[in-house]
């Protein structure tokens, strides 16, 4: 499992001449990094007394923080292993009509399962992105910048996991499937970039 590996071990994985990990698994684990940023920032801002109301929606926050953050280390793996199963069926015989069906059939499914896992992860990403949107310069002031990192590695993981829906869509024949992908793509796209720059403005001028 990759999630189980060091860090050092993973990224020589990535560096690797084999094709997985790749784009997918790094942007789950962007997704991961980010919402282990947020928890963090929450946490150092509980029980503070100058924050006031504000102490339960950053705990309520973190709380979440820490779920997205489970189900995108999860994503690292689940993106292997979706891509796998794309090659898996590429390999498939098709020396028979019957056998080419098959294969063509199993092509669409691990293409459309390519497809779902990293909009899993831009769906989290997204979410973390709108978390920090929330508490963002509300909590320790000693912690603004790791919101910060948070906010850099959300966008990113958001941005790298919508290129590889895209990227795999191209092997699916059905247009509606793919109209209905690419529709939710640009929607996430389009709120992740406005969360991002206004989360921007708002920790750079508390920094």
């Amino acid at each position: 499992m990759l999630k189980e590996l060091t860090v050092e071990e993973f990224v020589r994985e990535v560096a690797s001449s084999s094709p997985a990990p790749g784009g997918g698994s790094v942007a789950a684990l962007a997704g991961a990094q980010a919402a282990g940023l947020l928890s963090m920032y929450c946490n150092l801002s509980q029980n503070r007394d100058k924050l006031g109301d504000a102490v339960d929606m950053l705990q309520t926050a973190g709380e979440e923080a820490r779920y997205l953050k489970i189900k995108l280390v999860d994503a690292i793996d689940e993106d292997t292993l979706a891509f796998n199963q794309v090659m898996e069926a590429y390999r498939l015989p098709k020396d028979s009509p019957e056998n080419k069906q098959n294969r063509s059939e199993a092509i669409q499914a691990a293409g459309k399962n390519a497809a779902e896992v990293p909009l899993l992860t831009a769906r989290g990403g997204l979410r973390i992105l709108s978390l920090v949107e929330e508490v963002a310069a509300k909590g320790n002031p000693s912690a603004i910048t790791d919101l910060g990192v948070a906010n850099l590695q959300a966008y990113s993981g958001v941005v790298g996991a919508c290129y590889n829906v895209r990227i795999n869509l191209g092997m699916l024949s059905d247009k509606k499937v793919v109209e209905e992908f690419e529709n939710e793509v640009k929607a996430i796209m389009d709120e992740a970039t406005k969360l991002f720059e206004n989360n921007c403005k708002v920790i750079e001028a508390a920094i």
